[in-house]
């Protein structure tokens, strides 16, 4: 009986194309239906979503700890330049920068020098450690001729991770 009911249903189907009318009409239903499927579900969507707020509370704490860390190594290097820098000055100068003076006399001439050859820096930035805070300068040094140091994201003496001292010893 089903064979026989579906053999019906394809006689009248083949016999409705030759009519150009429901030809016509079954072609525009094809397409409605076509074009009511190329959308996506409201639950499609939503565990798109959840993919994506999945993947970055996993990714994001990451990135936070890779960020943490190239600041404190930016700082290292920033340090190292102005030691070099602090360095050329002597060797221009025959002393080290004053105490007074500062790290600023590697930029400007302080006009009291002579056989200042400067600037030994090339920008103003230089002297700002990543966190904003200027670099400190101490000139006789206690682990040296002259002490660079930042105190890193806190802005205070010692700390762990982030917040740790960045020193030229």
């Amino acid at each position: 009986m089903d064979c026989l009911v579906i053999r019906v249903i394809t006689i009248e189907f083949r016999s409705a194309l030759k009519n150009d009318k429901s030809k016509k009409k079954i072609m525009s239903l094809q397409k409605n239906k076509t074009f009511l499927k190329a959308g996506f579900t409201l639950l499609e969507l939503l565990i798109v979503l959840s993919i994506l707020a999945l993947f970055a509370a996993l990714a994001g704490p990451q990135l936070i700890k890779y960020l943490s860390k190239a600041k404190a190594e930016t700082a290292q290097v920033q340090v190292n330049n102005l030691i070099s820098a602090v360095e050329l000055y002597y060797l221009d100068t025959g002393r080290y920068p004053s105490k007074e003076g500062g790290l600023a006399a590697l930029l400007k001439d302080p006009g009291n020098v002579p056989r200042w050859n400067g600037p030994y820096l090339k920008k103003q930035d230089g002297l700002t450690d990543p966190w904003d805070h200027s670099y400190q300068y101490r000139h006789p040094g206690q682990h040296g001729d002259f002490d660079i140091y930042s105190f890193g994201r806190d802005n205070a003496e010692g700390g762990e991770g982030e917040d740790k001292d960045i020193t030229s010893w």
